[in-house]
């Protein structure tokens, strides 16, 4: 995994040894949003809940009220009960939270923010983070494979832009679409998310055809080898530590997150 996974699991488990077996492993969602960045929301929005997306450092959970995954950020979002919610730091899968609620989305600039129309129920602030794999898919490459392969079943992680998802039949969590896949009788799929993902999809589903589609993979997670985790093992190297009381506040984000479901 990446840093940000060793990390929430150093958060949940302070007892225990957690190894990274890379340097770095990062994240481009991770490194789009710093804790500094999350305070000074709060200073222009007070009052505002902050929920922000499992894929971030311990750091800036520690500054949120909540996190969320790409499965439950829908409810989670809801069970706040608050007209106005910040949501961070993935643009894209903001967005699909907004197109599935029926709320809008707004962005705040460097001087102001953008208000949304008026008679608009809800909002979100969110913020201008992407996954760098998911957002080279294109609605484009949706069509050009539907000609190419009648009846092909496209599945759509929401980490993909709102057009995507709009265009795919399933949009939802790795482990989600794994499931889904499982249940299909199409006669073949086309999955929208990191080429690893739909390695290990695939080799679940050997009786199925797999559309390959796979623009990148993901540069960090490929920082993993196998001789670095032996190595990681050997030597315990590359060990995850989180500072305490960013520990306990971040943890108090992700508890709420599990009490929510």
């Amino acid at each position: 995994g990446v840093r940000f996974m060793a990390e929430t699991a150093k958060i949940l488990n302070p007892d225990k040894t957690v190894l990274l077996p890379a340097k770095v492993a990062g994240c481009s969602l991770a490194e789009s949003i710093t804790a500094e960045d999350v305070r000074n929301l709060r200073k222009r929005f007070p009052g505002i809940p902050v929920v922000t997306y499992i894929n971030t450092y311990a750091d800036v959970k520690a500054e949120c009220d909540v996190c969320c995954t790409s499965s439950n950020a829908s409810r989670v979002v809801e069970a706040l009960g608050s007209d106005v919610v910040i949501f961070l730091p993935d643009e894209y899968l903001a967005g699909n939270v907004a197109r599935e609620s029926g709320k809008t989305i707004i962005f705040p600039t460097r001087d102001k923010i953008k208000r949304p129309e008026a008679g608009v129920e809800y909002e979100m602030i969110g913020w201008h983070g992407r996954c760098e794999v998911h957002e080279k898919f294109t609605v484009a490459d949706i069509e050009n494979v539907r000609a190419q392969f009648p009846g092909v079943l496209v599945l759509a992680h929401p980490e993909c832009s709102p057009e995507v998802v709009a265009a795919s039949d399933f949009a939802s969590s790795t482990s989600k679409m794994t499931q889904y896949v499982a249940d299909t009788d199409a006669p073949s799929y086309l999955l929208l998310t990191e080429c690893s993902m739909g390695d290990n999809i695939m080799a679940e589903n050997p009786d199925k055809e797999m559309v390959r589609l796979c623009s990148i993979r993901c540069p960090h997670m490929n920082e993993i080898t196998l001789e670095d985790t032996l190595n990681a093992l050997k030597n315990d190297e590359q060990i995850i530590e989180v500072q305490e009381d960013i520990r306990i506040r971040a943890k108090g984000a992700v508890d709420r997150m599990l009490e929510i479901g």
